[in-house]
């Protein structure tokens, strides 16, 4: 791994774990729905790089499960997250009033 690769996964680990604090903190004033899959999606897109950082430093070698040759780990964090948003969206949408 080349230097700014690992500076790189410094830079997402910090603004992804300030991004996770404050989409938290944001949640527990509002206690809304959509809120919440907004912050589970953010959550779950900050546990994805920590992921794929692991993996690249060697951490996590090994995949146990697979589906169409993805590893499931991998496909939950990228597929997931992005649900999330979508349905938190959704539902913003679906309050607001024209």
């Amino acid at each position: 791994m080349t230097e700014p690769e690992v500076l790189l996964f410094i830079i997402k680990l910090v603004l992804g774990g300030i991004l996770a604090f404050l989409a938290i903190l944001v949640w527990s004033k509002t206690r809304d729905g959509a809120w919440f899959f907004l912050v589970s999606g953010t959550i779950l897109a900050y546990c994805g790089v920590v992921y794929e950082m692991l993996k690249s430093f060697g951490i996590i070698t090994k995949t146990f499960y697979l589906l169409w040759n993805i590893p499931i780990f991998y496909l939950c964090f990228v597929v997931i997250p992005s649900l999330f948003f979508i349905v938190g969206f959704i539902i913003m949408i679906a309050k607001s009033k024209y």
